[in-house]
């Protein structure tokens, strides 16, 4: 009856925030609990959205934006103008996707999609130059402000950044956004594609905001952790400038050191405090650019986590180590879905909650599948110390138009590789997943790991099962995994050999059918249990089974599908909503810290 009741107040919510926003109120299919305070919010995300290189001013442009949408509108792919806007256009509320309810438009793959909004800039910004920033658009961007172009950009997963400074005026500034998104399987979509199965998402769906900065100005930072030599290794994407940098502890100062713009330079860390899941420290981190005589023209602050990943032998089986010691990874499948914002969480808390609620269940792995996040989700993970996989969203066809496709997944792969660089929570990349379109996968996974040779690679996690469309690519035989998807599983799991580690990616997906929390289609999952203690004790049963995997057969890392359920899918630890528990999560979270408590003995053998 209580959740009956909270489901009510929240659809009132969400009807009411809709009206007094002058946008349609759409009826959520499945609401969650953050649902009405996102649709109502007037700037939704106020958080600071880059938290790994901080600067004290900035403004949201998060909110309600004037929009025009669909596949007959004029074509937003690369426009050399904007369009003009009707009258009364309709409203969206950015940074939802236009398929959500929380945008207020909900409708399906919109394709052309124009956003308008207008803004000023504070008096106290004169003089600086002004940068207007975007974490996500999906897929094509480009942008124009007050009926000019300052720029574009291609890739749905990883943010951009444009100088408007010259293209600005006193008081209202207008800024056009045109995206476009044909999601045609030819571009990294991952499960928000053709031949995923869930709703789509395109447009802009991650923060919009802007930020002055001086001329000569911290583009980015590169960090890198050295624990063989304790010390943190920098580099600064700036002007020729000379750059200093401190670590603190707390108000305390750890170390500091001077260093160029563009090369590379040391902080040294003595006696380092080791990131890890129990304890995830976290160093602060100050970085100033002067110019020639002295001054700071920027200043940032970040912050950093002090580990290594690398394979090691422990008793003779080769194994993932983490700041040089064997911990069972015990990991959930994670795709990042929600009922009402579909790839965009709605709230920063939403977004913290799923970490939470997987730190309380005793694992000590995230497998982000087939998307990204904003990247307060990896300052959450890094926070909260939760270690991550981070999957690249597929392509669907990389045998059609190879000359362009290929390309453009290569590029988006490094552009997501380089955006969470500086996550310490982030230990291992996987570029492909069961096949999907996968092309020159042992090239690839070779390039991964020259790339960042300071994680591990899962070339193509779940190699051995396959998309009837293709020919499969199979095990490339190189990387740091040997990884087999095995459902329910986990016998038949992978084996180490003699230079990679043994994972099993992808098991379990144990459904629970519960009435109110499930999505409004016909639903499903590879296997079911009628109560919540029957699906529990399944549970603990796999998990058994598990740790005699990893005590016998070399097992490294169990993935269980998965932490919610997902529109059809109901084989989540949570209902889709996350209002409901469909496990004990006391007895889930024993069983998992009893197995990651008996890897932690292998170390001493």
């Amino acid at each position: 009856m209580r959740n009956k009741v909270v489901q009510m107040i929240c659809l009132t919510g969400f009807l009411l925030a809709g009206y007094l926003g002058n946008t349609a109120a759409q009826t959520p299919k499945l609401p969650t609990k953050w649902t009405a305070e996102a649709s109502a919010s007037l700037n939704p995300f106020p958080e600071y959205p880059r938290p790994q290189l901080v600067r004290e001013e900035w403004k949201s442009l998060n909110g309600k934006w004037d929009y025009l949408g669909g596949k007959e509108r004029t074509s937003a792919l690369n426009p050399q103008k904007p369009i003009t806007f009707s009258a009364k256009p309709e409203k969206i509320l950015v940074p939802y996707c236009p398929e959500s309810v929380i945008s207020g438009i909900e409708r399906k793959q919109e394709i052309n999609m124009w956003y308008r909004r207008y803004f000023e800039i504070p008096k106290n910004w004169n003089g600086k130059n002004v940068r207007i920033n975007f974490e996500a658009v999906d897929h094509d961007a480009t942008v124009f402000v007050n009926g000019k172009k300052a720029g574009s950009h291609a890739g749905g997963y990883d943010a951009f950044s444009l100088d408007i400074t010259t293209l600005l005026k006193a008081g209202s500034n207008e800024i056009i956004v045109a995206a476009y998104d044909l999601n045609d399987g030819r571009m990294p979509s991952g499960k928000n594609g053709p031949r995923g199965d869930y709703t789509f998402s395109s447009g802009i769906w991650q923060s919009v905001w802007l930020e002055p900065v001086n001329p000569n100005h911290i583009k980015n930072i590169r960090l890198l952790p050295d624990l063989e030599n304790n010390r943190l290794k920098v580099t600064v994407d700036a002007n020729a400038l000379s750059v200093s940098a401190i670590a603190l502890d707390g108000k305390k100062i750890v170390s500091q050191a001077e260093g160029s713009a563009g090369k590379i330079f040391y902080l040294p860390i003595s006696n380092p405090k080791l990131w890890s899941p129990e304890e995830p420290f976290l160093y602060d981190l100050k970085i100033s650019l002067k110019d020639g005589s002295g001054k700071i023209t920027d200043e940032v602050t970040s912050y950093f986590g002090m580990r290594d990943v690398k394979l090691g032998k422990v008793a003779g089986v080769v194994r993932p180590l983490l700041n040089g010691k064997f911990i069972m990874q015990v990991g959930l499948l994670d795709q990042g879905y929600w009922p009402d914002g579909i790839l965009t969480a709605p709230t920063d808390e939403a977004l913290k909650s799923d970490i939470d609620f997987s730190k309380k269940a005793g694992f000590n792995l995230i497998r982000k599948h087939m998307k990204t996040e904003p990247k307060r989700f990896y300052y959450w993970a890094d926070k909260m110390g939760m270690l991550l996989w981070q999957d690249m969203p597929a392509i669907w066809y990389q045998n059609e138009d190879t000359a362009k496709v290929r390309p453009v997944f290569r590029k988006e792969l490094k552009a997501v590789m380089d955006e969470h660089y500086n996550s310490p929570s982030i230990i291992a990349w996987v570029p492909f997943n069961e096949n999907w379109g996968a092309f020159d996968v042992p090239e690839i996974t070779d390039w991964v790991k020259k790339y960042d040779p300071s994680r591990l690679v899962n070339g193509n996690s779940g190699f051995n099962n396959n998309p009837g469309y293709q020919k499969a690519a199979g095990d490339p035989g190189n990387g740091d995994f040997v990884d087999t998807h095995i459902y329910i599983g986990p016998y038949d799991a992978s084996k180490p050999d003699n230079k990679r580690a043994a994972s099993l990616g992808e098991f379990g997906g144990v459904g629970l059918f519960v009435r109110d929390h499930m999505w409004p289609v016909e639903n499903n999952a590879y296997a079911y249990e009628p109560t919540v203690a029957a699906l529990t004790d399944r549970y603990v049963l796999l998990m058994s089974q598990v740790e005699q995997l990893m005590k016998y057969q070399g097992l490294s890392v169990a993935v269980y599908t998965q932490t919610t359920d997902v529109e059809h899918e109901v084989n989540g630890l949570l209902t889709y909503d996350r209002a409901v528990e469909k496990m004990d999560i006391k007895r889930v979270s024993e069983i998992n810290r009893i197995l990651i408590a008996e890897g932690k003995k292998m170390n001493e053998k």
